[in-house]
């Protein structure tokens, strides 16, 4: 019987989409005011789903204050008020799309996380945009 238990988090960040490969035009084109040579910033909301069966001696799938340190101390330490380009190694050479920062948090969280238990990773860049990623 496996139960899925999900984290939600929030953390601003700051970003530009942007393909150094292109012209000024082409960028323009494809990423419109997201392009914005002086950045712009989102509200991310995070939510981090684990599946995985009851542990018959605690009744928890995962410990909630365990995915709560987690995530607090690898994601939003690292990223929470932070110009996701210019401030974190993570994106110096991988444009920061929602889709490349859901995937971002899932390899990080992944490493951490034991792999009995599925790991999706939800990031809600507004309130009606939203990726999710599982790893496949």
């Amino acid at each position: 019987m496996k139960v899925s238990v999900f984290r939600k988090e929030h953390f601003n960040a700051a970003h530009r989409l942007h393909n150094p490969s292109w012209s000024a035009e082409e960028n323009q084109a494809v990423f419109g005011k997201c392009n914005n040579a002086n950045y712009h910033g989102h509200n991310y909301d995070l939510i981090v789903q684990l599946r995985g069966e009851i542990d018959p001696k605690t009744g928890y799938v995962y410990d909630m204050k365990v995915l709560s340190d987690l995530i607090k101390e690898n994601i939003l330490n690292k990223f929470d008020h932070k110009n996701l380009n210019l401030d974190t190694d993570e994106f110096k050479d991988l444009n920061p799309s929602a889709e490349n920062i859901a995937v971002v948090i899932w390899n990080i969280l992944r490493e951490k996380i034991d792999r009995k238990f599925e790991l999706t990773i939800r990031l809600y860049e507004t309130e009606r945009n939203y990726v999710e990623y599982d790893g496949n």
